[in-house]
């Protein structure tokens, strides 16, 4: 047995708790209002109805589907041999401690600014910061790293397409029209069976994984098919509510058009805070598993570990009260200021992003919620000209994406030291 696991270990694991609850709470701050701050900006719900069904899709994805085993090196960013953890696994505690602190902190920064970070970048720079100063540049899987910094440009990049694609169709179906109300009313159910189907495959292609349902690519497809199905006729239901246009006016008629969109929106938000709580818990709770399962087995180092439920219970807290306290500052970065959202717009930008992340997630590629949700927003932007985004916003989100791995990594060098030096 570590004599510091022995010495310090309940100790060190109430300190992972404290950590990984900052770091969750920053996760609800930034990373939650890359699921709501299209709504939000495009008017289709309120700011305080985003934190409220948030709060409850949130804790219901985390909750439901956040994990029954979880890896405790986070995305195998590090060589188990190659770090020695067998020998020493106060360094891995170390590590992850500081990774936890180090995302914890920049996140809260971000979140102060309004800049909406990857969380996922943040807790792997942290991993990769400490793993390459406290250990070796070879416990480090760099082929890993450099496909995540791939991730930065290409999954935008195809968000923004698709999101330009989508509403380019909607343009052409139905805005650009002489009778936009009656096209909406025509084409709006084929949407509502794409949102259907595109979210029920986030769901179970990113959430549903981790609660040990081996559910084939095949078998998910089929299964959001009959998902986008019965969402189809939900929405035809909900359509037959909203009245015909008061005139043929073409400000009345486009004015009822949105309101059709805007039913889109409410269930989009819904079930992307699901699929992102499901998801993006992991980033919070996946380094305090590692600590957990270490302190608790007296130093005996696993690579992989079972997660307690109340580690689970723990994130969902943290990520909701982020979100409830300080989530309205980056809702405001999306919804409103990288360009003008209307529901229509909002929804492409949705759709858009969470094609993306299907389409990362059934071909392995890791990608960034927030990098896609930012991407589809520009598409939408650049389908109105340019001059519809707004530049200096869109500078500093991009600068604030360059900087967060350096950052992450810095801050948990310094914190690893700090704490080797105070331990042992």
């Amino acid at each position: 047995m570590s004599e510091v696991i022995a010495q310090y270990g309940f100790l060190l694991l109430g300190m992972a708790c404290l950590f990984a609850f900052f770091m969750a709470w920053g996760v609800g701050a930034n990373d939650v209002a890359n699921a709501m701050g299209t709504s939000v900006g495009a008017r289709a719900i309120t700011i305080k109805q985003a934190i409220i069904i948030a709060m409850i899709f949130e804790f219901a994805g985390a909750w439901l589907a956040g994990g029954e085993v979880t890896s405790t090196i986070r995305s195998s960013i590090i060589d188990v041999e190659a770090a020695g953890f067998d020998e020493r696994p106060e360094l891995l505690v170390y590590g992850m401690l500081s990774s936890l602190l180090a995302a914890g902190i920049w996140l809260l920064i971000a979140s102060k600014y309004g800049w909406p970070v990857s969380t996922t970048h943040s807790i792997i720079g942290a991993i990769v910061g400490f793993a390459a100063v406290g250990i070796s540049l070879e416990s480090i899987m760099w082929g890993q790293v450099s496909s995540i910094v791939a991730s930065w440009i290409v999954s935008p990049l195809v968000a923004g397409t698709i999101s330009f694609c989508l509403f380019m169709t909607v343009q052409y179906l139905v805005l650009s029209t002489k009778d936009p109300f009656a096209n909406a009313k025509k084409y709006v159910p084929y949407y509502i069976f794409l949102v259907g189907f595109v979210i029920a495959m986030v769901t179970m292609v990113k959430g549903l994984r981790h609660v040990g349902l081996e559910i084939t690519f095949a078998q998910s497809t089929a299964m959001a098919i009959g998902f986008g199905i019965i969402t189809m006729f939900i929405g035809v239901f909900m359509l037959r509510r909203i009245p015909e246009p008061s005139s043929d006016k073409m400000q009345n008629q486009f004015s009822s058009v949105e309101s059709v969109f805007a039913i889109l929106m409410v269930f989009t938000a819904c079930s992307m805070a699901f699929a992102h709580g499901s998801n993006d818990v992991a980033n919070a709770i996946g380094p305090l598993a590692a600590i957990n399962s270490v302190v608790q087995s007296g130093g005996v180092f696993e690579t992989e570990s079972a997660l307690p439920m109340w580690i689970l219970l723990l994130g969902g807290f943290g990520i909701v009260s982020g979100l409830a306290i300080w989530g309205y500052r980056v809702i405001a970065t999306i919804g409103r200021n990288i360009t003008e959202l209307t529901p229509s717009r909002g929804f492409a930008a949705e759709l858009a992003a969470a094609t993306t992340v299907v389409i990362a997630s059934g071909t392995g590629i890791p990608v960034s919620t927030t990098h896609t949700l930012v991407g589809a927003v520009l598409g939408v932007g650049v389908a109105r000209g340019i001059g519809a985004l707004n530049l200096s916003t869109v500078g500093k989100i991009f600068l604030s994406w360059i900087v967060t791995l350096p950052v992450g990594a810095l801050l948990s060098i310094i914190f690893f030291f700090i704490f080797q030096a105070a331990f042992g």
